[in-house]
C-alpha cells in the first residue's frame, strides 16, 4: 500500500509505527476507539464507554487521534537536508526483509503515566529488537532536533539516561528505555479515580475478543503539515 503522498523528496515529517494493516480486526477496532482510520477508512461511530458522554470521550482521544492507530518504533522526525524518500523506503524495506514476522505477548489496557495504552504483557525481545534497528539505521537520515524541540521535550521530567538518548536518537524513550504501546487516551489528570477505573474497563471489554496481535509489518506515517494528522503511508511486510 502506498500513499500519494509520498513524494521523493517530500518535506513532510514521518514516523515509522507497529500498525497492524488495515483489513485486520486490531486496525479497526483500535482506529473505531480513536474515531479516525488514519488510512482514510470509512469508520462505524466510537464506542460507547459507561460513565462517560460522547463528547467526553472525543476529547479525551484527541491526543492519539492525530497520530493514528499505532506504536511507536521511530518517533516523527523530518528528513534531513539531502536525504529523501527514496533512502528512507531502502532502509526500511532492508530491515524488513531481514526481519521474522512474530506473535506479540497478549495486550493488556494499562495506565502508563498519566494516560491509558495497551500494552504487552511481557516484554518482547522479538518488537524491542526491530524497534531498536528502526531507531539506529534511520538516525543518517533524521534531522537533528531544533533547541526548540529539545526545549518542548524536556518540559516532561527526563532522567539522565533519557535525556542522553533524546540528544542521541531525537527521542528519549527508545532502546532499554523503551515501553511498546498503543496510546488509547491524551492525559487523565482531570479525571478522578472512578472515572479512569470506567475507562479502563471500557477499553479492556473493547479489545478482549480480539485475536492474537501479529507484529507482520512495518509502517510509515506521514504529517502532511505541520500540526496536520498523521496518515498512512505505506506497509512494508516483515519476510525474513
Amino acid at each position: 500500500m502506498t500513499n500519494a503522498l509520498l513524494t521523493p523528496h517530500s518535506p513532510f515529517r514521518f514516523a515509522v509505527y507497529f500498525a497492524p494493516p488495515p483489513d485486520s480486526l486490531w486496525w479497526q477496532a483500535g482506529s473505531q476507539w480513536l474515531g479516525r482510520c488514519a488510512a482514510g477508512q470509512p469508520l462505524k461511530p466510537m464506542p460507547a464507554i459507561k460513565g462517560t458522554s460522547d463528547e467526553a470521550f472525543q476529547q479525551l482521544t484527541a491526543a492519539p487521534r492525530r497520530y493514528g492507530w499505532h506504536a511507536t518504533l521511530k518517533a516523527p522526525f523530518t528528513l534531513t537536508p539531502g536525504a529523501d524518500t527514496s533512502q528512507l523506503r531502502d532502509v526500511l524495506q532492508t530491515i524488513a526483509t531481514s526481519t521474522c514476522p512474530f506473535e506479540m505477548p497478549p495486550l493488556k489496557v494499562t495506565l502508563l503515566d498519566d494516560f491509558l495504552a495497551l500494552v504487552p504483557q511481557a516484554r518482547s525481545a522479538e518488537a524491542d529488537a526491530v524497534a531498536a534497528r528502526c531507531v539506529m539505521e534511520l538516525q543518517h537520515l533524521a534531522a537533528p532536533l531544533s533547541a526548540t524541540e529539545l526545549q518542548r521535550r524536556r518540559q516532561a521530567p527526563l532522567s539522565p539516561a533519557q535525556d542522553a538518548l533524546l540528544e542521541r536518537w531525537g527521542y528519549p524513550f527508545v532502546l532499554d528505555q523503551l515501553q511498546l504501546h498503543c496510546s488509547l487516551t491524551g492525559s487523565l489528570k482531570h479525571l478522578n479515580s472512578q472515572q479512569v477505573h470506567k475507562l479502563q474497563r471500557g477499553a479492556q471489554e473493547w479489545f478482549a475478543n480480539l485475536p492474537p496481535c501479529r507484529f507482520e509489518t512495518l509502517a510509515l506515517f506521514a504529517e502532511p503539515t505541520q500540526g496536520a494528522d498523521f496518515v498512512l503511508q505505506e506497509h512494508f511486510r516483515l519476510s525474513a
